[in-house]
């Protein structure tokens, strides 16, 4: 693996992901609830995942914020954080 390969890995995970086809710029939305909904939504529909809606909502979710790290604003990270909380309530789930 080269080493421009190494660096933009993550970026390729989000854009082709095999488990989710996500809506382009999903994770910028500023409402926690679209952020949220899209990624239900994703994992409802996608046949090529290999774990429950939920928890591959909440994965891509995770790996999202995990792999911006200090990219991210405080702002957007906490509507990130806030999206959790909406993805729980749309699947069911008890929220933290």
């Amino acid at each position: 693996m080269t080493r421009s390969q190494k660096k933009n890995w993550s970026h390729e995970v989000t854009e082709n992901s095999d488990a989710l086809d996500l809506e382009n710029g999903v994770f910028t939305s500023q409402d926690p609830k679209v952020i949220a909904d899209s990624l239900k939504h994703s994992a409802e529909t996608s046949d090529r995942r290999k774990s429950s809606p939920f928890r591959s909502a909440m994965s891509m979710l995770n790996f999202y914020i995990d792999r911006a790290g200090s990219h991210l604003s405080e702002q957007q990270r906490k509507t990130l954080e806030a999206a959790k909380d909406e993805l729980r309530k749309d699947f069911g789930r008890d929220a933290k």
